[in-house]
């Protein structure tokens, strides 16, 4: 068993990827701490219920199509999931009116989507490096409306603010995650399906499993490998900790508080520089039932700004659940406002459409991940414009005793919950590996 403070392995960050990563070593026998700056686990994955008793997430919350990581790991935990409702193609909205999926504007925008899902399967230039999505999107796009359905549908998918992200790093993240159009799409797409008692159903099992070795309120300061075969990890409250092998899931731009002994190599270092956090802001508006359904549904594109993704979230026989996801720079729009006041404005886009009744939700539950002081935003890191540290997959070579994990470093679907599982699967085989030559080699050395 793992003492208070030393154990074989030492995990930085409860989230998703550290909790399969520990949970994987746990079941092997290997001592495992796991510490988490916040008050609680789950990182990227937030649940919580509801005034009429349902469970919601306000992280990450899809099994993708495909996603069978994630899928099995639900299952482990006896959860139920369900198909998102959707009618095919989304409500487009602009101005209080709904736009034709037939219209040019519409049509163009398609046009563009399939060139670019043709060019990340063939040829991505490098200079497209330095080129923005934003910028990219302003040149070359004539129609008003098709340059503000493709901000959004980019954003949607990235949660990166489009000015700093370049085309180069967009297009190249694009194959591992199935392609575009399966990015974009609900039913058969990265948004297929759902988990009645939520995702944090997951985080929670893992967590327990380990029992008492997940120690939250443990910010990490510093972590120093100055001897060979130890790792000396000292945290805000001024506790030590001690292992032979450390895995690191905080996302890149979220290490810069640390100070490490010696110094990380400069690429790692350039790596923490040239990357940002996505910025999102989430909220759940919750309804007796989904009233929408006898209508035009609840899926939604909202060009008018702040843009949003609107999307019907009920679980079968449940409430009615509309969730709404403001990408990018707009997101930063809402944060000075009065929470009533972002209820009311993001709400009430929907009534000419949806009628009064979407404005009077049972329950509304809203987080900005951007502003999460531990997560930093979501759904992950991204490179900036001119860089190309950052491109997905991100690096995750050993560094001495310092292994690397988190869903941006996942080799499929980087950035989902399915990269998670992934990336702590992978560094966890790697890790009981490099343990096990180690022991290998010190019982050489005795003999």
């Amino acid at each position: 068993m793992a003492r208070d403070n030393s154990a074989q392995v030492i995990v930085i960050g409860a989230g998703l990827s550290g909790l399969t990563a520990a949970s994987a070593l746990n079941r092997q026998g290997i001592d495992v701490i796991v510490l988490e700056a916040s008050s609680n686990v789950g990182g990227r994955v937030n649940s919580a219920d509801t005034k009429l008793g349902s469970h919601l997430d306000l992280g990450g919350q899809w099994i993708g199509h495909g996603h069978h990581r994630i899928a099995a790991l639900v299952d482990k935990a006896r959860g139920t999931t369900y198909q998102t409702f959707s009618r095919g193609l989304p409500n487009i909205v602009r101005e209080g009116r709904t736009v034709s999926p037939f219209s040019p504007s519409v049509f163009l925008a398609t046009i563009y989507l399939l060139f670019f899902e043709l060019a990340s399967r063939m040829y991505v230039p490098r200079r497209w490096i330095n080129v923005s999505v934003d910028k990219a999107i302003a040149t070359l796009v004539p129609l008003e409306i098709t340059r503000q359905l493709l901000h959004l549908l980019v954003a949607v998918c990235s949660t990166t603010e489009l000015a700093m992200f370049s085309v180069y790093s967009f297009a190249k993240a694009i194959p591992l995650s199935g392609g575009l159009l399966t990015m974009l799409r609900t039913q058969g797409g990265a948004q297929d399906r759902l988990v009645v008692e939520s995702m944090g159903i997951t985080t929670s099992m893992l967590a327990n499993e380990l029992s008492r070795k997940v120690l939250t309120d443990m910010s990490v300061t510093s972590v120093s490998q100055i001897h060979r075969d130890e790792v000396t990890i000292r945290t805000a409250s001024g506790r030590q900790f001690h292992a032979r092998k450390v895995i690191i899931t905080v996302p890149p731009p979220m290490l810069k508080s640390i100070k490490f002994d010696p110094l990380l190599p400069p690429e790692r270092i350039a790596l923490q520089e040239n990357t940002r956090m996505g910025v999102v802001y989430k909220a759940i508006a919750v309804f007796d039932k989904p009233f929408w359904r006898e209508g035009l549904g609840g899926e939604f594109l909202v060009l008018d700004n702040p843009a949003c993704g609107v999307f019907d979230s009920s679980s079968p026989g449940g409430p009615g659940h509309l969730c709404f996801l403001v990408p990018g720079t707009p997101a930063r729009q809402l944060d000075t406002l009065d929470p009533s006041v972002r209820r009311e404005l993001l709400l009430s886009r929907l009534a000419p459409h949806l009628g009064h009744q979407v404005l009077q939700p049972v329950d509304w539950l809203e987080k900005p991940w951007h502003l999460d002081e531990y997560c930093g935003g979501g759904y992950l890191a991204y490179a900036l414009v001119g860089t190309s540290e950052g491109t997905l997959p991100m690096p995750h070579k050993p560094i001495n005793n310092l292994h690397w994990a988190g869903t941006e470093t996942a080799q499929e679907h980087p950035g989902y919950l399915e990269g998670a599982v992934q990336s702590g699967e992978r560094v966890a085989n790697e890790v009981a590996c490099a343990l096990g030559g180690a022991h290998t080699d010190d019982q050489k050395e005795r003999t």
